[in-house]
């Protein structure tokens, strides 16, 4: 029997992950620098799309958890890059909306954001680029989907 000690790192997937995504805090460091995280961006750029949504529609749309995107929304208000807002359609709820420092803010770093992808894909052909991320949304979309039920 052979021992099964140490695991190959360099063929361990979430090794793997663990090492891309510290590549890709690296190159978000050097693109956009310190104005904000990449999740702060990404709720900036989901309020853009959008228009408005509420904190939950931002969980779902960044697979965050409540209590991270409550502290996030909380800080980009405090910055004056977002607004908490009544609904238009239903006056009951609160949403968040980008407020025009915010939009300023995003079409800002767009560029600088877009060069990350481009950075930590460099090695990269397009083909493999296109490879790469449908195998990443795969894995992704199968972690969401519920587990088989076994009768």
């Amino acid at each position: 029997m052979t021992d099964p000690l140490p695991i190959d790192l360099a063929h361990h997937t979430g090794y793997l992950v663990r090492r891309t995504q510290q590549a890709h805090l690296a190159a978000w460091a050097q693109e956009v620098g310190s104005r904000l995280t990449n999740v702060q961006f990404g709720v900036l750029n989901v309020l853009q799309t959008r228009g408005e949504a509420s904190q939950r529609e931002l969980c779902d749309d960044l697979d965050l958890d409540r209590s991270t995107v409550a502290g996030l929304v909380a800080r980009l208000e405090a910055r004056g890059l977002i607004e908490r807002v009544r609904a238009e359609v239903d006056r009951r709820r609160n949403v968040v909306r980008l407020t025009d420092e915010g939009l300023a803010v995003l079409t800002e770093l767009v560029p600088a954001a877009a060069r990350v992808d481009d950075v930590l894909t460099s090695a990269l052909t397009r083909q493999e680029r296109e490879t790469l991320q449908r195998l990443l949304t795969k894995i992704l979309v199968q972690e969401r989907a519920p587990a088989p039920v076994v009768s």
